[in-house]
């Protein structure tokens, strides 16, 4: 059990600090409210890159970025960011989020080799995304797609607009299917909440969720959103209400999916254990998050004895299934998690090479330092286990 611990705790006790939670995108935005969510006139990181690309010619904006937008058929936008992947033979390549009016940017990547230190945005984008599609991806729904062509990236960057629709065959669904039977005042007032969150009135937007769930219970989009807002300043509040969303509709995954990023922020491995089954259950393709935080409480697990080391290959496959949704290491942590299963293993090469593909993206400083450490500390391992 000692020897678990030497060579885990440092690393976990980093994930317990916040690496389980978002990283830098809101894939579910961590913290609760609309503070931590995209706003609805932004993209992205970058400001209103829209409204600015929207006023310069089509050739001035060709090449470094492409746009696109976003519709639900049948349904308002979502609340919450809407991931958008660029997938290249059948792999994500990209992943970027569509803003709370559809929009959506595909900036430049950040290539190794020539074509990064030429720093050509347009060869950059030609060679990695031209023939890639690109989709949505929304539990319960399936997305249309475009490919991309080489007029994209030459002529005008506007590529068109993506459609989910709703699908039958989904167990669980990211927009609550009882909505459709709420009382009328009630999605008044929830309709009047969101026009706050678009323009930022974040006094009223609480007051109009809680007369919405307080004239239908059973409102589950409501409950959830009152969580949302909740989540940072009363995070047991919150779960009372996620609790309560997912009651009113056992088949709306969003509710889960916060509780698992709480449980996370918390410390509570065993609940992230059983919420993200829940949310697999849901929606067994799972987001980058949830597998990245099943993989660290099943290292968490182990380390406090209460899994075998038989049971670590599931943390294998999540962390995996995590990274393969997640090109860009936005959900921070996730490769770390897997170098520390692998050494559990004793599979020192792999842990030590995916220890060192960490440092070509972490950030310098106490995280880069860190995985420094767990590299020095595996070629130790390594050689003992050599000789």
């Amino acid at each position: 059990m000692k020897t678990r611990l030497l060579s885990v705790l440092p690393l976990l006790s980093l994930l317990t600090a916040g690496a389980l939670a978002v990283a830098q995108t809101p894939i579910i935005p961590a913290g609760g409210g609309t503070s931590t969510a995209i706003r609805p006139d932004s993209i992205g990181d970058g400001g209103n890159m829209y409204g600015y690309y929207m006023g310069t010619d089509a050739q001035t904006r060709a090449g470094g970025s492409l746009l696109g937008k976003v519709v639900i058929a049948g349904n308002p936008l979502t609340w919450d960011p809407t991931p958008v992947n660029v997938t290249c033979a059948g792999k994500v390549a990209f992943t970027t989020f569509a803003d709370g009016k559809g929009a959506f940017r595909i900036s430049a990547v950040n290539a190794n080799g020539a074509l990064s230190l030429e720093k050509d945005a347009k060869r950059q984008m030609e060679t990695h995304f031209e023939g890639c599609s690109v989709s949505a991806s929304l539990t319960g729904y399936t997305s249309s797609s475009i490919v991309l062509t080489n007029r994209n990236f030459r002529d005008d960057p506007e590529i068109g607009t993506i459609t989910l629709t709703r699908s039958d065959k989904s167990k669980g669904t990211a927009l609550s299917r009882t909505s459709e039977g709420v009382a009328p005042k009630a999605v008044k007032l929830f309709e009047k909440a969101r026009n706050d969150w678009q323009s930022n009135n974040q006094d009223r937007i609480k007051a109009s969720l809680i007369e919405a769930v307080t004239i239908d219970p059973n409102f589950a989009e409501a409950w959830y959103q009152l969580g949302r807002q909740e989540q940072a300043s009363s995070p047991q509040q919150a779960r009372e209400d996620y609790a309560k969303a997912s009651a009113a509709d056992p088949m709306f995954i969003r509710p889960v999916e916060q509780l698992v990023i709480l449980d996370s922020q918390e410390d509570k491995w065993k609940d992230v254990l059983t919420d993200a089954a829940r949310v697999l259950a849901l929606d067994p393709r799972g987001s980058a998050q949830i597998w990245s935080a099943y993989a660290g409480a099943i290292l968490k697990a182990y380390s406090a004895g209460a899994l075998p080391l038989d049971k670590l290959r599931i943390g294998v496959t999540s962390a995996r299934n995590s990274l393969a949704l997640d090109p860009l290491h936005q959900v921070a942590g996730t490769e770390q998690v897997l170098a520390l299963i692998l050494a559990q293993e004793k599979d020192y090469p792999a842990a030590i090479g995916h220890l060192k593909n960490c440092l070509t993206y972490v950030p310098a400083g106490a995280s880069s330092d860190l995985v420094k450490q767990q590299i020095a500390q595996l070629e130790q391992l390594q050689a003992g286990a050599a000789k």
